[in-house]
């Protein structure tokens, strides 16, 4: 369980980086991705630190997150250096690593992969990934269709939000990082497979 003084900490280092909009929406995901972790049995304080600071990169520079970018453990791809609103996830990664000491893998990547995701997610970026969709602040046309969905199944959630982002992008004519195609092949994967266990029993 976090202490008091590491969520102030953690407070501290975020609420100067954020515009109150922004800092509202990342105290809302890290509420949301402790809720969704507690239902799935992933680590509730892993996912409020994840959720907390997923977006501690959003606000800074164009610059200064491509410089962040390449300094980055994570692979990346032709359409992820290019496409300027994914540029914060990668670089937040590298913030928590280098300026706040954080070196859990599984924080670090359920952080790089919250816009694009990735085939054989965890638990924990899967928490992360949903909490970021259906966080209080999001009012989105089905939003609530999503809400619903992320606490009956996270397979089905997650292909349902990656449905939703593909569709969305192939709309406005933007290329589509191969992670996030990857993971769509995954979750089609695994919700046929338990829908026939379904079937099956």
């Amino acid at each position: 369980m976090l202490t008091e003084n590491q969520i102030q900490s953690l407070c501290d280092f975020l609420k100067p980086r954020l515009s109150k909009k922004r800092f509202t929406h990342s105290v809302n995901v890290a509420n949301e991705a402790q809720k969704l972790a507690k239902k799935y049995g992933v680590d509730s304080d892993s996912a409020f630190i994840a959720g907390y600071l997923h977006d501690c990169a959003k606000e800074l520079s164009q610059e200064e997150q491509k410089e962040l970018m390449s300094r980055s453990d994570f692979p990346i791809d032709k359409v992820e250096y290019v496409a300027t609103p994914l540029f914060h996830a990668i670089a937040g990664a590298v913030v928590v690593k280098e300026q706040l000491g954080i070196t859990d893998a599984g924080i670090l990547t359920a952080i790089r992969y919250h816009t694009v995701a990735a085939p054989n997610m965890s638990g924990l970026s899967e928490v992360i990934y949903l909490a970021d969709l259906i966080s209080e602040d999001r009012d989105y046309k089905d939003v609530k269709h999503m809400r619903k969905l992320s606490y009956e199944s996270l397979n089905g959630a997650m292909l349902e939000a990656l449905r939703f982002s593909i569709n969305d992008s192939v709309k406005k004519g933007n290329a589509i990082p191969v992670s996030t195609l990857l993971a769509y092949n995954d979750y089609v994967q695994r919700n046929k497979l338990s829908k026939e266990k379904r079937e099956n029993n």
